[in-house]
């Protein structure tokens, strides 16, 4: 049996930046009180350009193309995570694999909100690990910005969400102390209303009416005291699960990529774990909250600035909407 790997990784940020001050010109809000609160500078939007999760997600893989040595005739299935797909039907999967001309090859969609790129990369992980696929692109890709209620009703979350795509090659290795070691997945349903879109819903039968709109249903809410409170207890629980199950402790740790939520929640699964900071990688200053891209943007970044080396034990973690958290084991 073979290793599910990680043989590259590539993100892709839309060219317009949303500052603070930005913000503070649509709202009641300021550069410090953002900050303080989120740890967040700027964040990338799709602005007017109409480009959905899967042209972000094209622009992501071309990147990864130029760095890996197989061709496209070679990805035999594709993981694709996103909330916010291009249409309602179909996911934005299949529209991605016409886009980037990958010929017929099956294609799954992930609904798991910010964790989408942990489940993805297990349901990876599991296709690789029985041989039934050879080389799989996963993709977290996120248009957050088109959905944002940009005003002081809206500010809870408007601060925060960001567009982005990462794109990733995962394929098989032989040796059994390398690549995907584990992956730990959970769920609680009692707690959908925190975090959600509810409208439009296929529940009833004019989807969406003004009365939705009127009341900003459409809209993403989120009940941030709520997310916070169980963000910084499942994070922690769900990487020492990881090292746990791997026979591992906490200072065998190379490095911890989290979903990038918001900074404070970083700095307390930091303290929970007791570990220092330079372990726990945040790069939630420049692109905001970007949902199922977040982490493969940020595991892009941590390699691209050399904080990992090979051997080194390397967890993946994220827990969102749903709720869903999780993660993902590696050795580099």
């Amino acid at each position: 049996m073979v290793n599910a790997y990680i043989k590259n990784i590539s993100f892709y940020v839309p060219e317009k930046i949303i500052t603070n001050d930005d913000l503070s010109a649509m709202m009641d809000t300021s550069d410090e009180w953002i900050s303080t609160r989120t740890g967040i500078k700027t964040r990338h939007s799709v602005g007017d350009t109409n480009m959905g999760p899967a042209d972000l997600a094209v622009r992501a893989s071309e990147k990864l193309f130029k760095k890996i040595n197989i061709s496209k005739s070679e990805i035999d299935f594709v993981v694709f995570a996103t909330s916010t797909p291009d249409y309602a039907i179909p996911g934005a999967g299949t529209i991605f694999q016409h886009k980037m001309g990958l010929d017929k090859i099956g294609v799954l969609d992930i609904r798991q909100g910010c964790s989408g790129f942990v489940y993805a990369l297990s349901v990876a992980n599991q296709y690789i690990k029985a041989g039934t696929y050879k080389n799989i692109l996963v993709i977290g890709a996120e248009v957050q910005t088109t959905q944002l209620d940009y005003d002081d009703e809206g500010r809870g979350t408007a601060i925060i969400f960001g567009d982005g795509a990462a794109a990733c090659l995962v394929n098989g290795t032989k040796d059994k102390n390398k690549g995907i070691l584990s992956t730990h997945l959970h769920s609680d349903g009692e707690f959908i209303d925190e975090l959600s879109t509810k409208y439009p819903s296929s529940k009833y039968k004019d989807i969406i009416n003004t009365k939705n709109i009127e009341d900003r249903e459409h809209h993403i809410y989120m009940n941030g005291r709520e997310v916070f409170k169980h963000a910084v207890t499942r994070f922690p629980q769900v990487i020492l699960e990881g090292l746990e199950h791997n026979s591992f402790s906490v200072n065998d740790l190379s490095l911890v990529i989290p979903h990038q939520a918001n900074y404070r929640i970083t700095q307390a699964v930091q303290k929970k774990l007791g570990v220092t900071e330079d372990k726990v990688f945040s790069n939630i200053h420049k692109y905001g909250n970007t949902t199922a891209a977040s982490v493969g943007i940020a595991l892009t970044e941590a390699l691209d600035e050399g904080k990992i080396k090979e051997n080194d034990i390397v967890i993946l973690a994220a827990f969102g909407a749903g709720f869903y958290w999780g993660s993902v084991v590696i050795r580099w």
